[in-house]
């Protein structure tokens, strides 16, 4: 069902193009705006809701919660919440940890008619026909999570990285048998480890998987590193070999970031999501262009996790949780009641590499997916109270754990 509760600050958004106000659907309105909040069955209004990346795929969208331990899945017609994925004994979620490296399901991709989710020390196969997880792929045995993943499709090859190893690693997952086919270890020309892996996408214009590197010797606040799709697939069957060892790797400084989303744009640009965690630091999205990793456009426009890429529209959409009144980060770059967050959709022209409007969402709404056909934006919220550090979450309308909608135009 749906939530008829309005946020009724909109006003509050630093660049408008649409209003609030109107029907539960506002389908009077034009341009961006929000729609309605759905609850979650088994998730309590004012729960501290831990959910991490979500998808639309078909006529559902499905994101991760740590909470329930499951997928959860909602039919896009409806607006409703008509399903949790979970699995049991090796098959089930670790669900909520003491911190997000010891907790899953965190990323989760469509890989064919499946879902493939990152879970501690796991992949997870998902079946979202039956609402059934059919398998666990071991990655590793140290308690920590595999996190964020991408998809090969002309080669049927899945990458997913643990960034909380004492090493971090990517695995490749050959889709068509489900067995791990080689690890990708990240060790810089400096000996160190790196500081971390976020989001990952696979070019096949290039041939190419790009992944955000968080910290280098020589780039401490990130690094997006091309991966050559041959070089990967010539890895020999069951061998780990590091990055900086594959012929033809690229490692382009992303500057001040401290990446994590990231996203394919139009012709040869791709989107990095920032979340800088020095204090006072501009909050930025930046975008490179895939084939010299030149900075093409540096916005203020970031504090986020999840950033997508809509073909439709021609947009970029960014779950920036951690935006603050100021555009510059929170102290350490983490929101709190002494330095205060208030969270936005960012929504960014492709084309002109500019910020349209700022709508303002929920506590911790770090995730974000469009469905093209509908025009609908799905971003889960915790609840106002929790965790702490969102200034105006109340004011806005967003109370309650769920699923705020909004609609592109």
């Amino acid at each position: 069902m749906k939530a008829h509760k309005l946020p009724a600050a909109c006003a509050a958004a630093l660049i408008v193009l649409a209003g609030c106000g109107g029907s539960d659907d506002n389908t009077s309105q034009s341009g961006p705006h929000y729609v309605s909040q759905l609850p979650i069955t088994g998730v309590t209004a004012t729960a501290n809701y831990s959910f991490d990346l979500g998808l639309v795929s078909g006529t559902k969208y499905y994101f991760t919660d740590r909470n329930s331990a499951a997928i959860q899945v909602i039919d896009i017609a409806t607006l409703a919440n008509t399903a949790a994925i979970t699995g049991t004994g090796a098959t089930a979620f670790a669900g909520v940890g003491a911190s997000n490296s010891v907790s899953g399901p965190d990323g989760v991709n469509a890989v064919g008619a499946l879902l493939y989710a990152g879970d501690v020390n796991s992949v997870k196969v998902a079946d979202p026909a039956t609402n059934t997880v059919l398998k666990s792929i071991v990655v590793s045995a140290t308690g920590v999570r595999a996190d964020e993943g991408c998809l090969d499709t002309v080669h049927n090859l899945y990458m997913i990285s643990s960034p909380e190893e004492p090493v971090p690693f990517s695995t490749f997952i050959d889709t068509t048998t489900q067995t791990i086919v080689a690890k990708v270890t990240y060790t810089d020309n400096k000996g160190a480890p790196s500081a971390g892996l976020e989001q990952c996408r696979y070019d096949a214009a290039s041939d190419s998987f790009f992944v955000n590197n968080d910290g280098t010797t020589d780039n401490p606040h990130g690094e997006l590193v091309q991966l050559p799709g041959a070089k990967i697939r010539a890895i020999a069957a069951g061998t780990t070999v590091n990055y900086t060892a594959l012929t033809g790797v690229a490692m382009y400084p992303e500057g001040n970031c401290d990446p994590t989303g990231l996203a394919l744009g139009p012709g040869t640009d791709i989107a990095v999501g920032c979340r800088e965690g020095t204090t006072g630091a501009p909050l930025l999205v930046q975008i490179l262009d895939r084939t010299s990793g030149a900075i093409l456009a540096s916005l203020n426009a970031g504090g986020g996790d999840q950033i997508e890429y809509d073909a439709t529209t021609n947009r970029y959409y960014s779950a920036s949780s951690r935006w603050t009144a100021s555009g510059n980060a929170a102290t350490d770059g983490a929101c709190s009641a002494a330095s205060p967050c208030t969270p936005v959709l960012t929504i960014i022209d492709a084309v002109q590499r500019t910020v349209l409007t700022r709508l303002p969402t929920g506590n911790n709404a770090h995730s974000v997916a469009i469905d093209p056909a509908s025009g609908y934006i799905f971003m889960p919220v915790s609840s106002a109270a929790a965790p702490t550090g969102c200034s105006n979450c109340a004011a806005n309308g967003f109370n309650n754990a769920g699923v705020a909608v909004f609609k592109a135009m």
